[in-house]
């Protein structure tokens, strides 16, 4: 009897040992697949850093990265009614050959954009061979210091001088309190483009994205002088130019005021998604053209499928530029 005891007891720990084993063996299994998931999501959160360049998220240092400073026409929103061009962006690229990191700030013009440190934030990450779209324009308009008698703009102290001279301004300014000292618009961007050059990388310009604005069936084509200056800034500089404002002027104008009214939520100028990537197509386009540096290795199948822009039609929205 005792035998047999002996013998169950030893039967029942065998039995337990199997057990243990095999819920070891369970165990180390999905601790593996755990590992493997937790793997998965850190490379799809690195991915997306890279995709969407927010601040703080590292940009693989082995690929050439194309950057994007300019105001909230390009940048993201947390507004789901309003997207900037630069965010949908990224998926006309081929991630795995490089980084598309969107540097651009609401309510910025070149000034704000370079003496708020945003600029030199950017450049910190510049390297030879990568690529800066440099696009401003909207906000540079605004008052330099104070607004005129009778506004009910609010006052951003985020203006530039017209035009592309070396006259100067100087100013105790309201917000921050510093004495300043104001440049053209030109002068913002020659300086944003030597300092790029300076880093090794290459600077385009683009001209402003369209408002949702017409007059007798026909959509304006830019605000003010700007598209000008900027195609003036980047022919003296001998810097490439994307003329957005007349590839999406002419595209409006093909599509019709209705259907246009669809990219807009807000206001007349900031996009929503559908026309954020409206835009960003635009701008695929555009950089297509663009001989120095090529981008077309570095396109997805969705990029190479965006049409390249052969330049203003016969009956263009836009005037030809001087």
């Amino acid at each position: 009897m005792g035998r047999v005891v002996a013998l169950s007891n030893v039967s029942a720990a065998r039995r337990l040992r199997a057990s243990w084993i095999q819920i070891s063996e369970a165990l180390n299994r999905r601790a593996a697949w755990s590992l493997v998931i937790v793997v998965v999501l850190l490379a799809c959160i690195t991915t997306q850093g890279a995709a969407s360049g927010e601040s703080g998220v590292p940009l693989n240092p082995a690929l050439p990265t194309l950057f994007i400073a300019g105001d909230s026409t390009a940048a993201a929103s947390s507004n789901p009614d309003q997207q900037g061009w630069a965010e949908p962006f990224a998926t006309y690229f081929d991630l795995s050959k490089i980084n598309i990191a969107n540097r651009a700030r609401g309510g910025r013009s070149s000034r704000t954009f370079i003496t708020e440190g945003h600029w030199e934030q950017l450049l910190t990450e510049v390297k030879r061979g990568d690529i800066v779209l440099v696009q401003f324009g909207h906000n540079d308009s605004g008052a330099l210091n104070e607004e005129p008698p009778g506004s009910t703009r609010p006052l951003r102290a985020r203006g530039t001088i017209p035009g592309l001279g070396e006259e100067t301004q100087e100013i105790d300014n309201v917000i921050t309190k510093q004495h300043e000292v104001v440049h053209s618009f030109g002068w913002y961007l020659r300086k944003m483009i030597a300092d790029t050059r300076a880093h090794g990388a290459t600077p385009i310009l683009v001209s402003l994205t369209e408002r949702d604005i017409w007059k007798d069936g026909q959509v304006e084509c830019g605000s003010g002088d700007y598209r000008q200056w900027i195609a003036e800034t980047a022919r003296v500089a001998h810097v490439q130019f994307i003329d957005l404002t007349r590839i999406l002027a002419d595209r409006y104008q093909k599509l019709g005021g209705d259907e246009v009214k669809a990219f807009f939520s807000i206001d007349h100028l900031h996009t929503n998604p559908k026309g954020a990537d409206f835009n960003a197509t635009a701008v695929v386009a555009g950089l297509r053209a663009v001989k120095q540096p090529p981008v077309a290795r570095a396109l997805s199948s969705q990029g190479r499928a965006v049409a390249v822009d052969r330049g203003p039609a016969r009956h263009s929205v836009c005037l030809h530029l001087r």
